[in-house]
């Protein structure tokens, strides 16, 4: 995947350290979302040849020695390098960059337009204040930014901002606007370039009306507010270009003074002429001398106006130069007022520093404090480390001692676990000789229940589903069984059980828990005993199934359980001469040996062959394969889509037609008029798909180990629970001295028992004591065991 390049924003900023800031937080606020970088373009006032800048205000260079020269260009770079420093923290994570725009003889705006198409410049962030960089005339700065506005690129995207705010350049007829982004003007520029209209601009408002006194007379007008000055201005403007013109009237002028002076000098009338040509000659120097007296009376008239025009003018310019003289007087007391301010801000300042250089030394003695402290910690966590190092050595040491005598064992233990099982599968296995009616079964006395359950011990009843039941875990020649109490209060619960008795007698299935024996004095059956729960277990309870988090039943073997819990259920519906209905199906009723066969328990009896009973059977099968592709116990009736969503991923990654096969079998077994015997075919071709699937290695089906709870020759005999029989994972110590799993003795005394369930004998107290000495032992074994291959 390539990695897109980050766009660069160029920032242009001047030495107003708030202005730079607040203008790269706009760009930084602007392009928040964007994978950007930040391009400073930084301007300053350095050393100029002709003069410098000094805490006495600008000295000219040649005032200042060239030690003291170099000092203030070392001084004026380094500041610059701290401001930029400080922008470029200023950025954060974003990416920052420094171009240093040296000042040179070329203009800062035509600098940026070079700069602009050599970088190819796209967005150009620009503060308004930056061209102040190169002069301190705002006027200059304002058509700067006009400039390079109107001469950039059209790949340039350029953004003024003002006080952190976008600004806009507008311009209408020959006048440039600055204004902000609420339309409010912030300045305005006149294109015309004329040198008179600056230096007036200097003394009368830009913004000058164009009504204007018509005569000079105007002028005596007592009202000098700065309207009026605007209204002058443009009468003022148009005397001087008069004067301009003035070279023209002077030309004339002198013309008329050699025309006068040519007729002084021929005043003198030649003696030859007669009388006739003596008159005609006088009367045309009569008429020359009158037109030249009316030239002279024209040019005073002219030269009066001018004057009356000039003294108005002087008069005007007096009076705004007392005004100008008068606010710049103002100006100077608020300087003084300013200055007084600024004195009583900087020992603010001062103040703040010492009590600021008070907390710092508080502080530094506080870090030194807190590293003293951390030093002692330091060395404290280092001693119980050692001591803990030293504990685990123990432990290990303890634990291995306990290994090696386990080991002394194994090979013994291995091999009568091996011959209880193939006791059990021969005790299970057996069947009848001939007839094929009655099966093998046993009579036990009251002493032979009594012996097996050791006095039907707490420690050895059963809690399935979870709740207490009232089956007992029991040995009976060396094989280990499940015994069932039965309450004999009355004649008809005995015919009850002798019924039990009789039917299980007569069912021999693989898939049905089988009876091994009964006892009549304790109304009790002695079944086959499953080492895995049952299925209600294996699926819901959080007792049992944490045993089992590690290994959950898998598809496979939830798609072979429901085939078998079928294929029991079809037995049973054509047993002769009556069907057997199981009436109560359900995961508690399924129960799981040591290979995770089922074994469906509860049978009730036979009854008349009618629909609706074996209906509710078929109903309740297709309620269990619900609960097998979905690992919960659905309350209402759901749909196949909510099934196919909700299947229980801890059975690995089911395939998807198998699921959705699955999913159909289960609506057609609780829909009400669709099927009405049990759907073996379609569940064996189901679990046949999936053996062919797990054989061709095309899908991952988790390892499947024995869960074994019950049958723990091979464990230590202090790492199993009293009560629970089990490796424990939480050891509590007792006021007896033992150690059980906390849920049981917890579990014990909340039902109301006070004494202990080894002893028997009253507990001086109920507080419970972590054994964590225990508990590293066992972590250690499951940690050795299951290292070590089988």
């Amino acid at each position: 995947m390539e990695i897109q390049p980050r766009e660069k924003v160029y920032v242009a900023i001047g030495t107003e350290w708030y202005d730079g800031f607040s203008t790269l937080q706009w760009a930084l606020r602007k392009w928040c979302s964007h994978n950007i970088t930040i391009v400073i373009l930084h301007a300053t006032n350095s050393i100029c040849k002709d003069y410098v800048y000094t805490p006495l205000g600008k000295l000219p260079t040649s005032s200042v020695s060239e030690q003291k020269l170099k000092f203030l260009e070392k001084t004026e770079e380094a500041n610059r390098d701290k401001i930029l420093s400080q922008y470029i923290a200023f950025c954060g994570k974003v990416e920052a960059e420094v171009i240093k725009i040296e000042k040179n003889e070329q203009p800062l705006h035509k600098q940026i337009l070079e700069i602009i198409l050599s970088f190819r410049i796209t967005k150009l962030v620009m503060s308004f204040a930056f061209m102040k960089s190169s002069s301190w005339k705002s006027r200059t700065a304002i058509s700067g930014s006009f400039y390079v506005l109107r001469h950039k690129p059209d790949f340039c995207e350029l953004f003024v901002i003002c006080g952190g705010r976008l600004v806009f350049l507008r311009g209408e007829n020959d006048e440039g606007f600055v204004e902000d982004d609420r339309g409010f003007m912030l300045a305005k520029l006149k294109e015309k370039n004329n040198s008179f209209k600056n230096w007036l601009g200097k003394i009368f408002p830009e913004n000058a009306a164009n009504n204007s006194p018509d005569s000079p007379s105007s002028s005596r007008s007592n009202d000098s507010s700065p309207h009026q000055w605007e209204k002058f201005s443009q009468d003022i403007e148009q005397y001087v270009n008069e004067l301009l013109c003035l070279h023209e009237d002077e030309g004339e002028i002198n013309g008329a003074n050699a025309i006068l002076k040519e007729n002084s000098t021929a005043l003198c009338i030649p003696e030859n002429m007669d009388a006739a040509e003596r008159m005609q000659v006088l009367k045309s120097r009569i008429q020359n001398a009158q037109d030249t007296i009316q030239l002279n009376k024209k040019q005073a008239n002219a030269a009066k106006a001018r004057r009356e025009k000039a003294e108005w003018a002087i008069s005007i310019c007096n009076t705004r130069a007392v005004e100008l003289e008068d606010c710049l007087n103002e100006e100077v007391v608020k300087n003084v007022d300013l200055t007084k301010e600024l004195e009583i801000r900087n020992e603010e300042l001062n103040e703040l520093q010492s009590e600021m250089e008070q907390k710092r030394s508080k502080l530094n003695s506080i870090l030194e404090l807190q590293k003293e402290l951390s030093g002692k910690l330091h060395l404290s966590s280092s001693a119980k480390a050692r001591a803990e190092v030293r504990l685990e050595k123990a432990v290990r040491t303890r634990a291995e001692m306990v290994q090696e005598i386990e080991k002394l064992r194994k090979h013994r233990d291995v091999l009568q676990r091996r011959i209880e099982f193939c006791r059990e599968k021969d005790a299970i296995g057996k069947v009848s000789k001939s007839n094929g009616v009655g099966f093998d079964f046993r009579e036990f006395s009251a002493a032979d229940i009594v012996a097996a359950t050791e006095d039907f011990s707490g420690c050895l009843r059963l809690k399935y589903g979870g709740r207490w039941t009232n089956v007992y875990r029991g040995r009976i020649n060396h094989i280990t069984v499940a015994v069932r109490m039965y309450n004999s209060a009355n004649a008809q619960t005995m015919e009850d059980f002798k019924t039990k008795v009789k039917l299980h007698s007569q069912v021999r299935h693989p898939n049905v828990l089988a009876m091994i024996g009964f006892c009549s004095q304790l109304n009790c059956i002695v079944y086959e005993y499953t080492h895995n729960g049952s299925l209600y277990d294996a699926l819901f309870s959080t007792e049992r199934s944490c045993k089992r988090k590690n290994h959950p039943l898998s598809w496979h073997a939830r798609i072979r359980i429901a085939a078998e819990i079928c294929s029991a259920l079809g037995f049973l519906h054509k047993a002769k001469p009556k069907p057997i209905i199981h009436g109560n199906l359900k995961p508690s009723k399924v129960l799981l040996d040591r290979n995770n066969i089922a074994k469906i328990n509860g049978l009730k009896g036979s009854c008349s062959y009618d629909k609706p009973n074996i209906k509710s059977d078929i109903q309740a099968y297709g309620n269990l394969v619900l609960q097998l592709l979905t690992g919960k116990n659905w309350a209402v009736k759901i749909q196949t889509s909510t099934a196919i969503e909700s299947l229980d991923h801890l059975a690995g990654e089911w395939p998807m037609d198998l699921a959705m096969e699955l999913c159909g079998i289960a609506m057609r077994c609780l829909s009400e008029n669709d099927i009405v015997t049990m759907p073996m075919r379609e569940i064996n071709d189901v679990r046949e798909r999936a053996d062919l699937l797990v054989a061709n290695g095309e899908l991952f089906v988790p390892v499947e180990e024995d869960i074994d709870v019950a049958d723990l020759s091979n464990v230590p005999s202090a790492f199993l629970c009293p009560i629970y029989q089990d490796v424990m994972k939480n050891p509590h110590l007792a006021a007896d001295g033992f150690s059980y799993e906390l849920e049981a003795i917890d579990e014990w005394l909340k039902t109301g028992h006070d004494t202990s369930p080894m002893t028997n004998l009253r507990l001086t107290h109920k507080l419970l004591t972590p054994n964590h000495t225990l508990r590293s032992l066992i972590q250690d074994w499951h940690n050795k065991t299951s290292a070590t291959p089988s």
